[in-house]
């Protein structure tokens, strides 16, 4: 008889502007897994609402239209791509506007059980690293290493402005520390999978430690949970 082939997990989440995909690519190429960008995935539910014109509190609607899309994850030399309805979108989902979307729709129940859906095939067929919101408490609660990664919101901010500022877009970053408090506070009081440390996650404050540091412990920590 065949031994059936286990595939490995990593859980992180963690708050808006804490690193996490910049982080779990990094853990993703040095573990050669998967890497999964569910907070796209909703990016792309808000896009694809923006586009038809729904209000986002028309929650009924906004299930509708999330059942009906097709969402696909394909990698396309070396980088994820993400297309809706046939239709590649990894560009345009990368804007402030369109992370304000994700955390709206974020909110619908129906939203959430078609992207959770999606997200436990594909860990159902390879070793993958996810980070969202609700990875480690809803998506893979039998994460093999579940981290929960966060950072001061000042902190969050900087990173943010100086990313913007970089690619000569203008920005407030007093502005963008709002925003940040105001997605927190959203993720942790929606109804439904709520932004939460799981239990058994390792809390990793990652405030003053470089990218490469923060990548290394969470490879650290698979190591020790695996052996």
């Amino acid at each position: 008889m065949q031994k059936e082939q286990k595939y490995y997990s990593i859980a992180i989440d963690g708050p808006a502007g804490a690193g996490k995909s910049t982080i779990a690519k990094l853990v993703a190429k040095e573990l050669q897994f998967i890497y999964v960008d569910t907070g796209a995935m909703y990016r792309a539910i808000g896009l694809l609402a923006v586009k038809e014109g729904v209000d986002m509190k028309e929650e009924e609607t906004l299930g509708a239209l999330a059942r009906k899309a097709d969402i696909n994850l394909k990698y396309e030399n070396g980088r994820q791509q993400i297309y809706l309805n046939g239709e590649n979108v990894t560009d345009d989902i990368r804007t402030e506007e369109a992370g304000k979307m994700a955390s709206a729709v974020g909110k619908v129940k129906a939203v959430r059980e078609k992207m959770v859906d999606l997200q436990k095939k594909i860990a159902e067929s390879d070793h993958v690293i996810m980070d969202g919101r609700d990875i480690g408490t809803v998506v893979l609660p039998l994460a093999d290493l579940k981290v929960y990664l966060t950072a001061d919101a000042r902190v969050r901010a900087e990173r943010r402005f100086k990313e913007l500022t970089e690619k000569g877009i203008s920005c407030n970053i007093e502005e963008i520390e709002k925003d940040i408090v105001a997605r927190d506070y959203q993720d942790m009081n929606r109804e439904a999978s709520p932004l939460k440390q799981a239990e058994d996650a390792v809390a990793l404050d990652c405030s003053y430690m470089t990218i490469e540091e923060v990548a290394a412990s969470i490879i650290n920590l698979f190591r020790k949970a695996v052996s």
